[in-house]
Parts: C-alpha cells; structure tokens; sequence
C-alpha cells in the first residue's frame, strides 16, 4: 500500500516548519504549508489552563456581556478642565504617566525629562537640577494614567495643573480622561522640558482649554463615534494619522470657538494651533477608547483585554475577568521607518497608552482602511490590509460602528480575546511613534510592533484559576 502510494502523484500538507515545505517544493513536489504554531508557544501547563477556558460557559457568557457594553458605549466629548478639579482623588503631588506602574529610577530617558517638565511646570522646583532631585525624593506620587480612567501619548504625563479632556460615555456615565496634544517638534510627551514647552503648556491651561471648554459646553458636548466612523472612511486610523478627524472636529467646534467670550486674537492662536497639528485629535481618540473599554472592564470571567500600553520599560494589559492586574513584559523595539540621521540603535523602546486604539479595534487593527499611514510606518497597502484580517483571529466580534471601505464596508475586528491570542499565537499590531532613548530629542520614526506574547500567557493563566474557583 505504502509503495502504491508513492507511485500516484501527492500533494503534501506540511504542519511545522517551513523548511520541511522547502524541502519538498525544490524536489519537484506539491505541498501546502499551514503556518501553525502550538498554543502557548508549546508550554505545557498553559496549554492545560487555556483548554479549560475555551468555550467554557461563563467565560463565554461573560464575553457576551462585556462584549455588549463596549459596543453599547456612547462617548461624547463634553468639556475640558484642569486634571486637579476634574480627575477623582488625583493628588497635589501625583504625576500620571503611561504604562503599568513604575519607579523613577527605572524610568527610560524620555519619561523622565518629561517628569522633570512637569515638576518644573507646576513649581515644585526652580531649576533642571533641582527637579530632577525632587523628582527622585519620594516626595512625588507616580501612578497609571490608566489608575485614573486617564490615558496619556508616549510619556503620557498628566500633572495637576494641566488641562485635560473630559470624555463621557452616555450609557454608563463613566468618565475618561487624557491630556491635549501639544503638536510636533519640541513636545513634553517626548521628553522636551524647555522653556518652550512649558511656555506653550502654559498656554494651553490658560489660553486654549477655557476656550475649548467654554465652546464644548455650548455645543452640550460632540458625540465622538460618529467623527471616527467618518474619519476611517476618509484614510484615518486614528492613532499615527488623525488628520482627518483633526479637521472633522475642528468644523464641529468652530462655530462655537467664535461665538465664545474669548478675545479675538487668543481665537486666532487658537485656530491656528489646531490647525498645525494633524494629530490634535489622537487625545481625544485616546480617552474615547478608554471610556469605551471602562464600560467592558471587570466583567467576573471575561477574557476580553480592555488595556494594552507601555512605558518605554515594559509592556502591560488588562483583562476584563482579572480586575485591575497588570500582565507584563519587557517592551518591545518597533520596526519602521526613521526620520533622516536616526537608526533603530537611537530608539527607546516602545512607550504610550496610545495603543488604547487598538485595544479597542481601531489604530493597526484599522490599517487596512488607512493606505497612507505606510508611508510613515512602513510597509505596503496590502500589508495593511493583510493586518486587518489577520485581527479577525483573535478578536472577539466585529464592531458595526466602525467600517472599512477597503473590506466592503464590513465592520472592524475588535474585542482582544486573550484566549485566542494564546490559542493562535497571533500578537495584537500596533502601528506607534518611535522616541529617542534620550530625553528631549522627539520622535525619530514610526513603525510597527507587536504587544508581547508573554502578557496574554501570564492572563490566561491567571482567568484560568479564577474560572476554576467559580465553578
């Protein structure tokens, strides 16, 4: 039978490495290769755990109901205030950053010239020197943007003088909040701590957020979903390209930015700021996912992810069914496109809570409907295409709020499963900013990363032990 067998033409279907696959194409032979890996990277034990939770009953079921309150999540951007007034239980000398949680002395370069910004923005010291000094005293609070519904672009500082957007989400009144972007160049996000920057955050808290938030109140606040329904349908992603949704919000506000008491050439500043930055909006994307993913989060048994950031240190998530546990890892290097002069030896690694858009099923999981976001990140339209469907694998429904003319209008992956992660080895794609590894410098290119495997493994395993004592 064996020798019959060889005598008749075959078509050999290859599991494994693609060598074996090689082997037999250069021979003359017809095989199909299947890119399988085995879950969990091959690890016994969490392969054992993840076979308890798929489809299991009450890990399903709470999917369904925190799949359903992120779909049903209506956030509307309804004012601006300074972070003191408006962030719950924010203290005097608390400093929000992005990522999970960390200490000065294990802080990467950019993070910590923007707390020494900050520090000197808000007077607690004179100097560089005397800042970073007090910044290393223990008299300073560093906490999670995300451990006060907040989240922050590649620092993500947040200082109690600052002014902060106010996103709430209508169906639960839950609260989220980020900081306003400050444009390109020399920005406190990237480390810069200037005079300029602070000069031009002191603009902003003066100057630009009574005036957004006077006009803001006057519209009785600007439904956000429709702007990014409409903004992925003219080439946005809403992470790395917001030029569209930059310009959609700033035709919903103009209006009223003019019908203001504002002094005419404080409107003048105004409008000219916005309109220099492509990327005023990101902020705002930022706080509607979180606002969006809050209304989805501790769902008792859910493996949906509802946090992905990182702070140039490492890489962390949260899981819906685990609380308020950080899952971490060492954050990864990003692979793109540099700006002339840089290589990937200058870069820090990758740091933000921008990657909240993808989290929430736009940003890369969006790439396919946004061509022009490769010539900043790298790569062609049909690799950001091929992003978008390959998210399809591991999310857990598709958002119909959210569409892509690139796939037929068909809705947007969206909902992380952190079971199905683990079961495909596919790592969610963010596309992000690369900053320098020193402080001060800026951004120096953009690319494309992967969130690492190990923070889903850590999650399955852990919902896995809560499952099991549910039971």
């Amino acid at each position: 039978m064996i020798n019959e067998l060889f005598l008749n033409p075959l078509h050999v279907i290859n599991i494994g490495l693609s060598s074996f696959a090689d082997s037999i194409r250069d021979a003359g032979g017809k095989v199909t290769h299947l890119d399988w890996r085995p879950p969990a990277g091959g690890n016994h034990d969490t392969g054992l755990n993840l076979a308890t939770i798929i489809n299991h009953p009450l890990v399903e079921n709470a999917n369904k109901v925190a799949f359903t309150r992120f779909l049903n999540a209506q956030p509307v951007l309804c004012g601006v205030g300074i972070a003191r007034n408006v962030i719950p239980d924010l203290g005097d000398r608390t400093l929000l950053h992005a990522g999970p949680p960390i200490k000065w002395s294990q802080m990467c370069g950019p993070m910590k010239g923007a707390i020494v910004g900050a520090i000197l923005f808000e007077g607690w010291a004179k100097t560089h020197q005397e800042a970073e000094t007090y910044a290393a005293s223990g008299k300073v609070k560093y906490a999670p943007c995300h451990h006060y519904s907040a989240v922050g672009p590649m620092a993500g500082i947040i200082s109690p003088s600052m002014p902060v957007w106010i996103v709430e989400n209508k169906d639960n009144g839950q609260k989220a909040f980020s900081n306003l972007n400050e444009g390109l160049g020399k920005v406190l996000r990237f480390g810069a701590n200037d005079s300029t920057v602070l000069d031009r955050l002191k603009w902003m808290a003066e100057v630009l957020a009574p005036a957004l938030d006077s006009a803001l109140r006057y519209l009785g606040g600007i439904e956000l979903r429709p702007i990014i329904a409409q903004a992925l349908h003219m080439g946005d992603e809403c992470h790395n390209r917001n030029s569209a949704a930059s310009a959609l919000l700033l035709k919903k506000i103009a209006p009223a930015l003019l019908r203001v008491d504002t002094p005419k050439e404080d409107t003048a500043a105004i409008f000219d700021f916005i309109t220099s930055n492509d990327h005023f909006f990101l902020n705002i994307s930022m706080a509607a996912c979180k606002a969006t993913l809050d209304a989805a989060h501790n769902v008792k048994g859910s493996s949906l992810i509802t946090a992905m950031t990182r702070n140039g240190v490492e890489f962390g998530v949260r899981m819906s069914g685990t609380g308020d546990t950080w899952f971490t890892a060492p954050a990864p290097m990003v692979d793109g496109l540099f700006f002339p002069g840089y290589t990937k030896a200058d870069a820090a690694p990758d740091m933000g809570d921008s990657a909240i858009t993808e989290t929430a099923g736009i940003g890369g999981f969006a790439m396919g409907g946004a061509p022009a976001i490769v010539q900043f990140v790298g790569g062609t339209p049909k690799d950001a295409i091929a992003y978008t469907l390959e998210m399809f694998h591991i999310t857990q429904g598709i958002n119909g709020g959210y569409t892509s003319p690139a796939l037929n209008f068909s809705g947007l992956p969206a909902g992380i499963d952190a079971r199905k992660v683990v079961d495909s080895g596919i790592q969610p794609v963010i596309n992000t900013g690369i900053a320098h590894r020193e402080a001060g410098i800026g951004q120096i290119g953009a690319g494309v990363t992967r969130a690492p495997m190990d923070c889903f493994i850590e999650a399955v395993n852990a919902l896995a032990q809560i499952v099991a004592k549910l039971e």
